[in-house]
């Protein structure tokens, strides 16, 4: 998908578009939002997202490389074996957003532990009790959620070129930076059908302040595990499932370390959504 640069003062009548039982959780209230020094809008939070094709693959990474990315002393990644953290990259198709044009999207996140004195390896992430994300790239398609993204949340989003191919027996996404492939992602549609309805938060970082912002998520998964991956992390694939290019944001992922082999891949070809306003009473001292 090419970047869309517009960005006027209008807002999609697509209300119609997010009837799922999903959205009647969330009281939606409206805030007004400085995009420019000449433009604000108001939108309703939170956003809410709707049929959604989602890619996913979370990998090991070096943890020390992780640790130098952290905006906080009391934001820890959370600690595999081997001194391993967790790297999850999460591809979004949205073709409905309220309010809002559809655009594609990606995550690079860190799964982190935050304001805890101790962390113990490996358990935080089998009993799914870390505290959430940070995110440390997201390159969108959309001008107007790229500043939405910077200048709510803090969110590091830059817009790029972002192509997701799910026509064949495997979901392709490719992201470009001034016009150069830096990450090509593939993600087969194999595994268990797996249903998920969580709640998990993010954890970025606005004007020297953490926030926690929360995440929902609604859908059905095909989930392929790959806990070998633990005990023979030098194990490659036939075929990368990953491949990485030399440009700069290339680089932050080639730092990273990243083991060849996926811990777990994830597809959700309809998938509901929705992410909140940050929590203002939250404070991280």
């Amino acid at each position: 998908m090419k970047i869309l640069d517009t960005v006027d003062g209008s807002l999609l009548a697509n209300e119609d578009k997010f009837q799922d039982n999903f959205y009647k959780r969330f009281q939606l209230v409206k805030r007004k939002v400085r995009l420019t020094d000449t433009l604000e809008k108001e939108y309703q939070f939170p956003t809410l997202y709707g049929d959604v094709t989602c890619i996913q693959a979370i990998f090991l990474c070096s943890y020390e490389a992780a640790l130098h990315l952290m905006p906080h002393e009391k934001v820890r990644p959370v600690r595999a074996r081997r001194n391993r953290a967790v790297m999850a990259v999460s591809c979004y198709e949205y073709k409905n957003v309220l309010g809002i044009p559809p655009y594609n999207e990606i995550a690079f996140t860190i799964a982190v532990d935050v304001d805890k004195a101790k962390s113990p390896v490996l358990l935080p992430l089998v009993f799914n009790s870390y505290s959430g994300y940070y995110v440390f790239s997201m390159p969108v398609t959309s001008k107007e959620n790229c500043l939405r993204g910077n200048n709510i949340w803090g969110l590091p989003k830059v817009t790029q070129e972002i192509d997701i191919d799910v026509s064949g027996g495997e979901a392709v996404v490719a992201a470009y930076e001034n016009g150069t492939e830096y990450f090509r992602l593939r993600v087969p549609k194999a595994g268990k059908m797996t249903r998920m309805d969580e709640t998990t938060y993010l954890f970025p970082k606005l004007n020297g302040r953490i926030l926690k912002a929360e995440t929902n998520f609604k859908g059905e998964f095909l989930i392929a595990k790959n806990m070998g991956v633990l005990l023979n992390p030098a194990k490659k694939p036939k075929k990368p499932f990953l491949t990485v290019g030399a440009t700069p944001c290339g680089e932050v992922l080639s730092e990273l370390r990243l083991d060849p082999m996926p811990l777990q891949l994830r597809y959700a070809q309809h998938m509901t959504a929705c992410f909140d306003y940050y929590d203002e009473s939250f404070e991280l001292k």
